[in-house]
């Protein structure tokens, strides 16, 4: 609505809230501004001005959807309103929509916003939506303007490191390392792509987390449809085809319940255990099992003395690392006649045990077969097949079931 059909006193009524949202937003009395820019609103619907401040105003107030309602409105009045955008873009972001995000903010950025922070914000966007080419241009003018910038060095770092570009990942880790990003996090990035033989012997725990929890709603489709995941059919085939019962099944790991799914008509009770809470959401809906604990798999295996028939572990190991407690804990869990089945990817021939660039740990049948001895076991049956894609080719796994020796 023009201001033409505002009498004056209305006008000036709404210029007195319309300033006193400023003055709270100063302030940073965000709930306060808020109200007096809605009651602004109210007295000048349409004004470009008003809806762009309350706007603004809800996107710091995490109010996404009521943010990005009035900031849509604000930029159709005022198309040059830098600051609408800005908001604009980083409401759609929060919500997860990636392209809305970044035609907002490249608004933004058009009309003069131009700080790291946003270059980096476009980026994250950009990466979402499989644009890496533009991402990487983002992040580079992201640095220019703030060559501290942790997160931009970290982001820029991953990109490089997935084309297959490690010296210079590695450089861009080490620079993230110096401006304050995450220790563990950043010297396990640095490992997987300076190949020289540094391996930590486990990933960070709050990055496997992380990475499944963000993962969990498309794991399923994304594993086994566009990865081509085969590992739990490969792994439990050879036990299905036996005919054999279990009373008691223990799943290392178990993600979305697939194993479980799979072992269930065999198993008197199937227990499992999940690093990611949602992934542990996911297999409890199934069904499949008679509890789902949200833990490392270690203090799983620990927790519990009852002696297991089968202790599953499909393409696990490969965000574990080292596996010598590992072995242990299932030595313990095991009883005699019980079955360890389990993959692991293949390390190249000079190593036991390698982070690959994929952060991703590759293992040796050497390894494997060394750990089976120390920790009495002995194997049953072993292979190699694939275990999923990568870039539509095969990634070769080593699946192998042991039976415990008799002490």
């Amino acid at each position: 609505m023009s201001d033409d059909h505002s009498t004056p006193s209305t006008t000036e009524q709404a210029k007195a809230r319309f300033f006193e949202g400023n003055e709270h937003f100063g302030a940073g009395r965000l709930q306060e501004a808020r109200a007096s820019y809605a009651a602004a609103l109210s007295l000048v619907p349409g004004r470009p001005s008003v809806l762009a401040n309350l706007g603004v105003t809800e996107c710091r107030l995490g109010l996404w959807a009521e943010s990005i309602e009035h900031l849509l409105q604000a930029t159709n009045a005022d198309p040059e309103h830098r600051d609408a955008w800005v908001a604009l873009g980083l409401s759609h972001e929060a919500l997860g929509q990636w392209q809305p995000a970044a035609q907002a903010l490249r608004q933004g950025l058009r009309l003069g916003a131009a700080t790291a922070q946003l270059w980096l914000s476009l980026a994250l966007c950009q990466l979402h939506l499989e644009r890496p080419a533009e991402a990487l241009a983002s992040l580079d003018e992201a640095l220019a303007l703030d060559a501290t910038l942790a997160d931009a060095w970290s982001q820029r770092g991953s990109l490089l490191r997935d084309a297959g570009r490690h010296a210079e990942a590695a450089l861009c880790f080490e620079q993230a390392l110096t401006h304050g990003a995450d220790a563990s996090l950043h010297r396990f990035y640095l490992a997987s792509v300076r190949g020289d033989g540094t391996t930590p012997p486990q990933p960070p725990r709050d990055y496997v987390e992380t990475l499944f929890n963000e993962y969990a709603d498309d794991f399923q489709t994304h594993l086994v449809e566009q990865l081509r995941y085969q590992a739990h059919q490969t792994l439990l085939a050879p036990l299905r085809e036996s005919g054999r019962r279990f009373a008691l099944v223990l799943d290392l790991g178990c993600g979305t319940g697939l194993c479980g799914q799979l072992v269930r008509d065999r198993a008197d009770a199937v227990d499992g255990v999940d690093l990611a809470e949602a992934m542990v959401k996911q297999a409890r809906a199934t069904g499949a099992y008679r509890r789902v604990v949200h833990g490392d798999l270690l203090g799983f295996l620990r927790e519990q003395a009852a002696p297991a028939d089968l202790v599953i572990a499909a393409d696990v190991f490969i965000y574990v690392g080292a596996l010598d407690e590992v072995f242990a804990a299932v030595r313990q869990r095991l009883q005699p006649g019980g079955c360890f089945a389990f993959s692991v990817e293949l390390a190249s021939a000079r190593a036991d045990l390698q982070l690959l660039p994929s952060l991703r740990y590759a293992h040796s049948p050497a390894y494997v077969e060394r750990l089976a001895g120390a920790h009495g076991f002995r194997v049953q049956r072993s292979w190699q097949a694939p275990l999923r894609e990568d870039q539509r080719q095969p990634v070769m796994g080593l699946y192998v079931l042991l039976e415990p020796v008799a002490h």
